[in-house]
């Protein structure tokens, strides 16, 4: 297009937006109308992009970061012949594809969700870094930010990713329109601000008028060429751009402009221009993802390994039979046991530092080029990264998370390390699946299949070295649980999940002692659980007794009393958790401080029964 069609273009993606906006009584024209110039000179011009094959390896991926700005994402859509008028104005309505925020569950077109600002970039890296070191298809990532965001310290965790490893393919343009929710920006309209920070992580950058359709048409031509370097766009805008009631004045973000028709007088009318956006170039070789069958690690019952030793084997095994599993790492793969993956698989293994947004945010880019990532870090540091999960959620992605180092068992390293809220936050997040195996046969088998399963994925190993409880060839389906003690004479049941296996198998046999049977189930798919046992348990025995080293908050215990939220008898439940803040101290030590070691269940156990709390 030339500069009168793609000035005209940008106003009809100003007036779609308003007319959006409009209709849903709701919704961000102002901060659209800023980046309409932006998104019509790269949709005309620069995108590469099959709207009929929005799989198709080698096309451009774009994510709008600011997903607030989604009437402009609408009206582009609408501009490229994707969607018709009539659903534009849908925006916002019951059932309608057309959120407030765009999700890849409604919409093919649209690589990730977003709206939790600053997650645009870092899940951007991701895409780029699959597009660089997997797929090798030639796939430009364009990201469209706001300024605003840029105060998100995701943002630049991503920024010096994406410097380091040089991706030349990842284009960001950046909006910077001066206003944020509720009133100016940190920088305002300081461009140089914003390019001092990053070229200090090795990007190349351009500043323009994000107005002028020539100048920013030459900037994405500069940024096609440039090899070595991420780019970034800085195009001074205004919020509102076109409508003087509101161009760059406060107030108006979030909101439909006050006079609507007017609005749209102003900005020169509805137009009904299509554009043919320019088609990918014909698909290279993909990468070898085929899958064979998995030769897992298989270890002897009565001996002792750590389950984070298994999880380690086991990727690597994986990874010999799956050419799409992927590895990734916060910089702890010595520890987590990903260092297996990298040795096997150098080239499908990434080490995303100390920066687990950037780690969650890379395997949700990759997941999206339909790779099979695997992210591991100590349990505790994840939480660091829950907004990321909990959007990642939203877009349906599917990943796999794996957190070592979890609980008091770790030991001395003391409670800065412990995940002890891990169990509650992946099993809060939507449709998730949360795994905490006890032996290391039993990791082996729950790791190749987490791979197949849909969603978050979240597999919590332990540092220590724990019994080999199960054969090589045992099967543990999701879902599914394991009873290891049982008879018609128990008086109550242990439910117990990883590390607190071995000590409620101990606490049995000396209950026995005394005459006291007890049935031990372990619980090792905590999400979904495995809810028909636990009902016939409580049936049998009267009693629970949940076994965690996790806070009583969210975690196992919880996971037992939802069992029986559907209008069932909920019998007898007590919990032994980790209630006291832990300090330094041996493994055996901390599970003993905790109550949750032989001696804590069994205390407990008598207890029960000496209360006559069970039948």
């Amino acid at each position: 297009m030339d500069t009168a069609e793609l000035a005209e273009l940008g106003q009809q993606l100003r007036v779609d937006s308003v007319r959006a906006a409009a209709a849903a009584g709701s919704g961000h024209p102002t901060s659209s109308m800023s980046a309409a110039d932006l998104v019509a000179v790269l949709l005309a011009n620069h995108l590469c992009y099959d709207f009929e094959r929005p799989e198709h390896p080698a096309n451009d991926r774009f994510v709008l970061s600011k997903g607030h700005a989604s009437p402009l994402l609408y009206a582009a859509y609408k501009a490229a012949g994707a969607i018709e008028d009539g659903e534009l104005v849908t925006f916002r309505k019951l059932g309608s594809r057309l959120e407030g925020h765009p999700t890849p569950r409604r919409m093919p077109w649209v690589e990730t969700a977003t709206g939790s600002l600053g997650q645009g970039l870092p899940v951007g890296v991701g895409i780029a870094l699959a597009g660089l070191r997997l797929d090798r298809t030639g796939y430009r990532v364009w990201v469209l930010c706001g300024d605003s965001e840029l105060a998100e310290g995701s943002v630049w965790e991503a920024a010096e990713h994406a410097g380091f490893e040089h991706l030349d393919n990842l284009k960001v343009i950046v909006d910077v329109n001066r206003l944020g929710q509720r009133g100016p920006t940190r920088h305002g309209h300081d461009l140089d601000a914003y390019a001092r920070r990053f070229q200090a992580f090795g990007w190349h950058t351009i500043e323009i008028d994000g107005h002028d359709v020539d100048a920013i048409d030459r900037a994405y031509g500069e940024a096609l060429s440039t090899a070595g370097q991420p780019v970034v766009i800085l195009a001074r805008t205004l919020k509102g751009k076109g409508v003087a009631a509101v161009q760059d004045r406060e107030g108006h973000h979030g909101k439909p402009l006050p006079d609507a028709d007017e609005a749209i007088a102003e900005l020169g009318g509805p137009r009904e221009l299509h554009i043919r956006v320019g088609e990918p170039p014909a698909a290279a070789t993909l990468r070898d993802r085929t899958t064979e069958v998995v030769r897992l690690p298989r270890y002897e019952q009565g001996d002792e390994a750590a389950t984070r030793d298994a999880f380690g084997a086991a990727l690597a095994a994986l990874g010999d039979a799956r050419g799409d599993v992927v590895a990734l790492d916060g910089e702890v793969g010595d520890s987590t046991r990903t260092e297996e993956f990298a040795k096997a698989h150098p080239d499908r293994f990434f080490e995303c530092y100390i920066a687990e947004q950037q780690l969650v945010a890379t395997a949700v880019g990759m997941a999206a080029r339909g790779w099979v990532p695997f992210a591991a870090t100590f349990a505790a540091f994840l939480t660091r990264a829950h907004d990321f999960v909990r959007m990642a959620s939203i877009s349906g992605s599917g990943i796999n998370l794996v957190g070592s180092h979890a609980g008091v068992a770790i030991g001395q390293d003391g409670p800065s390390q412990m995940g002890l809220e891990d169990l509650a936050m992946f099993r809060s997040v939507y449709g998730s699946t949360v795994l905490y195996p006890c032996d290391a046969n039993q990791t082996a088998r729950l790791v190749a299949a987490m791979a197949g399963l849909d969603g978050i994925r979240y597999l919590r190993t332990s540092r220590g070295k724990t019994p080999v409880l199960y054969g090589p060839d045992e099967e543990f389906p999701v879902g599914g649980s394991k009873t290891l003690r049982s008879s018609e004479d128990d008086r109550l049941t242990i439910v117990a999940a990883g590390v607190t296996v071995p000590e409620a198998l101990a606490a049995a046999d000396r209950l026995a002692e005394d005459g006291i049977a007890v049935r031990v189930i372990d619980l090792y798919s905590v999400k979904p659980a495995d809810a028909e046992t636990l009902r016939r348990a409580a049936e049998d025995t009267g009693c629970l007794l949940t076994v965690e080293d996790h806070h009583p908050e969210g975690g196992l215990g919880d996971a037992v009393a939802e069992s029986f939220a559907d209008g069932r008898p909920v019998p007898r439940l007590v919990r032994l958790g980790v209630r006291t803040m832990p300090g330094s101290a041996a493994p055996d030590e901390q599970l003993h401080a905790a109550g949750i070691d032989a001696l804590g269940i069994v205390a407990a156990a008598k207890l029960l029964v000496e209360e006559a709390m069970v039948r």
